[in-house]
Protein backbone atom coordinates (compact mmCIF):
# COMPACT_ATOMS: atom_id res chain seq x y z
CA UNK A 1 0.00 0.00 0.00
CA UNK A 2 1.21 3.57 -1.45
CA UNK A 3 2.55 5.86 1.40
CA UNK A 4 -0.15 9.18 0.98
CA UNK A 5 2.19 10.89 2.71
CA UNK A 6 4.83 10.23 0.57
CA UNK A 7 5.78 12.93 -2.03
CA UNK A 8 4.86 12.69 -6.13
CA UNK A 9 7.93 11.91 -8.27
CA UNK A 10 9.18 14.49 -10.19
CA UNK A 11 8.00 14.80 -13.95
CA UNK A 12 10.86 14.00 -16.44
CA UNK A 13 12.54 16.97 -18.06
CA UNK A 14 10.16 16.38 -21.49
CA UNK A 15 6.82 16.35 -19.76
CA UNK A 16 7.90 19.75 -17.63
CA UNK A 17 8.91 20.91 -20.67
CA UNK A 18 6.23 20.60 -22.54
CA UNK A 19 3.76 21.84 -19.81
CA UNK A 20 6.25 25.10 -19.49
CA UNK A 21 5.33 25.08 -23.44
CA UNK A 22 1.52 24.82 -23.58
CA UNK A 23 0.93 27.07 -19.95
CA UNK A 24 -0.65 30.53 -20.22
CA UNK A 25 2.23 33.13 -20.49
CA UNK A 26 1.83 35.28 -17.30
CA UNK A 27 3.60 38.18 -18.69
CA UNK A 28 2.36 38.40 -22.47
CA UNK A 29 -0.78 38.51 -24.11
CA UNK A 30 -2.29 35.47 -26.61
CA UNK A 31 -2.71 38.09 -28.99
CA UNK A 32 0.91 39.36 -28.44
CA UNK A 33 1.84 35.63 -28.66
CA UNK A 34 -0.06 35.38 -31.98
CA UNK A 35 1.25 38.04 -33.27
CA UNK A 36 4.78 37.19 -32.91
CA UNK A 37 4.39 33.88 -34.04
CA UNK A 38 3.01 35.18 -37.07
CA UNK A 39 5.81 37.71 -37.84
CA UNK A 40 7.97 35.45 -36.97
CA UNK A 41 6.52 32.73 -39.58
CA UNK A 42 6.58 35.61 -41.97
CA UNK A 43 10.32 36.30 -41.98
CA UNK A 44 10.86 32.34 -41.27
CA UNK A 45 9.04 31.36 -44.91
CA UNK A 46 10.51 34.93 -46.31
CA UNK A 47 13.61 33.78 -45.65
CA UNK A 48 13.36 30.01 -46.85
CA UNK A 49 11.77 31.46 -50.27
CA UNK A 50 14.65 33.48 -50.86
CA UNK A 51 17.11 31.13 -50.29
CA UNK A 52 15.14 28.88 -52.52
CA UNK A 53 15.06 31.25 -55.53
CA UNK A 54 19.16 31.95 -54.83
CA UNK A 55 19.88 28.78 -55.44
CA UNK A 56 17.80 29.14 -59.22
CA UNK A 57 20.53 31.97 -60.42
CA UNK A 58 21.86 31.29 -63.43
CA UNK A 59 24.90 32.49 -61.04
CA UNK A 60 24.73 30.33 -58.25
CA UNK A 61 24.13 27.51 -61.21
CA UNK A 62 27.52 28.32 -62.56
CA UNK A 63 29.24 28.75 -59.38
CA UNK A 64 31.01 25.43 -59.48
CA UNK A 65 33.69 25.06 -62.23
CA UNK A 66 31.86 21.37 -63.13
CA UNK A 67 29.08 23.34 -64.87
CA UNK A 68 30.48 26.57 -65.51
CA UNK A 69 33.77 25.09 -67.76
CA UNK A 70 31.28 22.31 -69.60
CA UNK A 71 27.48 22.48 -70.16
CA UNK A 72 27.29 26.48 -69.87
CA UNK A 73 29.79 27.33 -72.03
CA UNK A 74 28.05 25.17 -74.47
CA UNK A 75 24.56 26.33 -73.51
CA UNK A 76 26.09 30.05 -74.39
CA UNK A 77 26.43 28.66 -77.91
CA UNK A 78 22.31 27.93 -78.43
CA UNK A 79 19.39 29.50 -78.73
CA UNK A 80 18.14 29.14 -75.48
CA UNK A 81 20.90 31.67 -73.96
CA UNK A 82 20.59 34.27 -77.67
CA UNK A 83 18.03 34.41 -80.29
CA UNK A 84 16.35 37.07 -82.27
CA UNK A 85 13.07 37.26 -79.64
CA UNK A 86 15.39 38.58 -76.59
CA UNK A 87 14.04 35.94 -74.75
CA UNK A 88 16.17 33.20 -72.49
CA UNK A 89 16.04 30.40 -70.86
CA UNK A 90 18.44 29.79 -67.51
CA UNK A 91 19.27 26.84 -66.04
CA UNK A 92 16.80 26.53 -63.53
CA UNK A 93 13.94 26.63 -66.51
CA UNK A 94 14.61 23.76 -67.77
CA UNK A 95 16.17 22.05 -65.02
CA UNK A 96 13.66 22.64 -62.08
CA UNK A 97 9.96 22.40 -61.56
CA UNK A 98 7.88 25.75 -61.37
CA UNK A 99 5.32 24.03 -59.03
CA UNK A 100 6.11 24.20 -55.58
CA UNK A 101 5.78 20.64 -54.35
CA UNK A 102 8.07 19.18 -57.38
CA UNK A 103 10.45 22.31 -56.89
CA UNK A 104 11.13 21.15 -53.14
CA UNK A 105 11.43 17.24 -54.30
CA UNK A 106 13.84 18.72 -56.78
CA UNK A 107 15.82 20.61 -54.64
CA UNK A 108 16.18 17.24 -52.24
CA UNK A 109 17.67 15.06 -54.91
CA UNK A 110 19.69 17.56 -55.60
CA UNK A 111 21.90 16.93 -52.39
CA UNK A 112 23.32 14.08 -53.98
CA UNK A 113 25.01 15.97 -56.56
CA UNK A 114 26.70 17.95 -53.56
CA UNK A 115 27.67 14.82 -52.04
CA UNK A 116 29.33 14.07 -56.24
CA UNK A 117 31.04 17.63 -55.78
CA UNK A 118 32.82 16.92 -52.33
CA UNK A 119 33.43 13.48 -53.78
CA UNK A 120 35.16 14.63 -56.61
CA UNK A 121 33.05 12.70 -59.27
CA UNK A 122 32.99 14.82 -62.74
CA UNK A 123 35.53 17.45 -61.14
CA UNK A 124 37.92 17.62 -64.57
CA UNK A 125 37.05 17.65 -67.79
CA UNK A 126 38.38 13.95 -68.80
CA UNK A 127 35.57 12.67 -65.59
CA UNK A 128 32.99 14.86 -66.89
CA UNK A 129 32.78 13.03 -70.34
CA UNK A 130 33.51 9.83 -69.06
CA UNK A 131 29.76 10.70 -66.97
CA UNK A 132 27.83 12.48 -70.00
CA UNK A 133 26.20 10.00 -70.82
CA UNK A 134 25.08 8.58 -67.86
CA UNK A 135 23.71 12.43 -66.89
CA UNK A 136 22.39 13.25 -69.94
CA UNK A 137 20.31 9.79 -69.62
CA UNK A 138 19.15 10.46 -66.45
CA UNK A 139 18.19 14.02 -67.71
CA UNK A 140 16.31 12.79 -70.21
CA UNK A 141 14.57 10.34 -68.30
CA UNK A 142 13.29 12.81 -65.99
CA UNK A 143 11.71 14.63 -68.53
CA UNK A 144 10.44 11.93 -70.75
CA UNK A 145 8.83 10.87 -67.08
CA UNK A 146 7.15 14.65 -66.53
CA UNK A 147 5.90 14.54 -70.06
CA UNK A 148 9.34 17.62 -70.84
CA UNK A 149 6.99 19.16 -68.29
CA UNK A 150 9.66 22.17 -67.97
CA UNK A 151 9.62 22.94 -71.65
CA UNK A 152 6.24 23.12 -71.19
CA UNK A 153 6.72 25.99 -69.08
CA UNK A 154 7.13 27.94 -72.42
CA UNK A 155 6.29 25.96 -75.12
CA UNK A 156 2.62 24.89 -75.35
CA UNK A 157 1.03 23.10 -78.31
CA UNK A 158 -1.93 25.40 -78.84
CA UNK A 159 0.58 28.23 -79.19
CA UNK A 160 2.26 26.98 -81.67
CA UNK A 161 1.77 27.82 -85.19
CA UNK A 162 3.26 24.98 -86.83
CA UNK A 163 2.97 26.48 -90.53
CA UNK A 164 5.55 29.24 -90.08
CA UNK A 165 8.30 26.54 -89.31
CA UNK A 166 10.55 25.33 -91.57
CA UNK A 167 9.41 22.63 -93.82
CA UNK A 168 11.38 20.17 -92.51
CA UNK A 169 9.90 20.77 -88.59
CA UNK A 170 6.74 20.59 -90.13
CA UNK A 171 6.77 17.11 -91.83
CA UNK A 172 8.56 15.92 -88.31
CA UNK A 173 6.27 17.95 -85.79
CA UNK A 174 2.88 16.77 -86.80
CA UNK A 175 3.30 13.36 -86.66
CA UNK A 176 5.26 13.06 -83.47
CA UNK A 177 2.42 15.54 -81.81
CA UNK A 178 -0.17 12.93 -83.26
CA UNK A 179 2.09 9.91 -81.84
CA UNK A 180 2.13 11.00 -78.41
CA UNK A 181 5.87 12.37 -78.55
CA UNK A 182 6.95 14.63 -75.75
CA UNK A 183 9.99 17.20 -76.48
CA UNK A 184 13.13 15.39 -75.39
CA UNK A 185 12.09 12.51 -77.76
CA UNK A 186 13.34 14.47 -80.13
CA UNK A 187 15.12 17.98 -78.94
CA UNK A 188 18.38 16.00 -76.84
CA UNK A 189 21.10 18.15 -77.44
CA UNK A 190 18.95 21.53 -77.67
CA UNK A 191 21.04 23.04 -74.87
CA UNK A 192 24.34 21.34 -74.88
CA UNK A 193 26.61 18.57 -76.72
CA UNK A 194 24.97 15.58 -76.80
CA UNK A 195 27.60 12.83 -75.41
CA UNK A 196 29.21 9.63 -77.56
CA UNK A 197 27.17 6.70 -77.49
CA UNK A 198 28.98 3.13 -76.91
CA UNK A 199 27.97 2.52 -80.48
CA UNK A 200 29.82 5.44 -82.16
CA UNK A 201 32.79 4.30 -80.37
CA UNK A 202 33.06 0.89 -81.97
CA UNK A 203 32.04 2.42 -85.06
CA UNK A 204 35.53 5.00 -84.82
CA UNK A 205 37.73 1.71 -84.06
CA UNK A 206 36.12 -0.16 -87.50
CA UNK A 207 37.11 2.94 -89.58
Amino acid sequence: MSDPHRPSPRPSFIVRLWQFLWRPSAYFGLATLLIAGFIGGVIFWGGFNWAMESTNTIGFCTSCHEMRDTVYQEYKQTIHYKNQFGVRAICSDCHVPHEWIYKIRRKIQASNELLHKVLGTIDTPEKFEAHRLELAQHVWATMKATNSRECRNCHTEDAMDIHKQSEAAQKVMAPGLKAGLTCIDCHKGIAHHLPKFPDEDEDKEKK
